[in-house]
């Protein structure tokens, strides 16, 4: 109970000032919300998506806050390419019969794993007793979902998980020679090193040196690879010695893939963080819009797309 009342009284309204200010205050953060919900209500109006059933899988962990923004991606890639996609909608835990019909509406044949499915795979692959770490995260951290979730879905071995909050501008060839033909891991980079937990700790930990600049924006692993008792170790591990962090399932990929080949998209096509000027101009063939660039995705860079479409 006291642990409530400071969340309450001091922890929540002290992160939420900092939010404001990091957005240039208060009025200007309202201004980024108001857009987003422009964009969930023109996300109603996009045109439907086919999704094939022998087309190029890709994943998506997405729900009721986020599918306006997977909407947006798969139609800027539907846009950008002329090759069939079959999409694969994994249920956040928010999925409910208004939500099923609107994905139904929106992208006609995508494959949905719902709760039940998912639950079902948890007991096959990682039973709660064998693994309470990775299970007590899903309760409380939703991005390690997008491992546990996803990598225990029967079928394709290689799984290409792609974050909802990107726009394609253009082909993404390389990512699709992957799709074709996946035989290493491939990750996008990011603009600054964001693990969360020490490179001494991590590389100690999975016994091998770690790209610094990983990015899971879109990121393909070989699901039969992934160790899920190093995984919960990992996790646990890193908690004790380092603290809970945001950048948790970005650091576990970063110890998965180790030192392995892997395909690297290359930043100045493969775009984390961009600048509004970017958007303008339509560079780099995708854009992850993460931390500030949110700003950039919400009041500008999807009604740029609107306007071309």
């Amino acid at each position: 109970m006291l642990q409530q009342i400071i969340n309450i009284v001091y922890r929540y309204p002290k992160s939420r000032l900092k939010t404001y200010k990091r957005f240039g205050g208060y009025l200007n953060y309202r201004s980024v919300m108001h857009n987003s919900k422009l964009m969930a209500k023109a996300s109603l109006q996009l045109l439907p998506v086919q999704s094939y059933a022998d087309g190029l899988p890709l994943y998506f962990l997405t729900g009721e806050k986020y599918l306006y923004q997977t909407l947006f991606c798969i139609q800027s890639l539907a846009k950008a390419s002329s090759h069939k996609f079959r999409f694969i909608l994994v249920d956040d835990g928010s999925f409910d019969d208004a939500l099923i019909t609107q994905i139904s509406k929106s992208l006609p044949g995508a494959d949905l794993v719902t709760q039940a499915q998912i639950e079902q795979n948890l007991r096959d692959v990682l039973p709660a007793l064998q693994y309470p770490v990775l299970h007590h995260k899903r309760k409380v951290y939703p991005h390690i979902k997008k491992l546990t979730d996803v990598h225990t879905i029967p079928g394709n071995n290689w799984k290409l998980v792609l974050d909802s909050d990107m726009l394609f501008w253009h082909e993404p060839t390389a990512l699709i020679q992957w799709l074709e033909t996946p035989d290493k891991p491939v990750n996008m980079l990011d603009c600054v090193p964001s693990y969360g937990y020490s490179t001494a700790l991590m590389e100690k930990l999975c016994g091998s040196c770690i790209q610094p600049l990983l990015n899971v924006g879109a990121i393909g692993l070989h699901s039969g690879a992934i160790d899920w008792d190093n995984l919960e170790a990992w996790t646990k591990t890193l908690e004790e010695k380092e603290g809970a962090s945001y950048y948790l399932e970005q650091a576990l990929s970063a110890m998965l893939i180790g030192n392995k080949p892997t395909i690297v998209l290359t930043a100045d096509s493969y775009i984390v963080n961009p600048g509004l000027a970017l958007v303008k101009k339509r560079k780099g063939v995708l854009h992850h819009y993460v931390d500030l660039s949110k700003e950039i995705y919400f009041k500008s860079a999807w009604k740029h797309f609107v306007n071309k479409l």
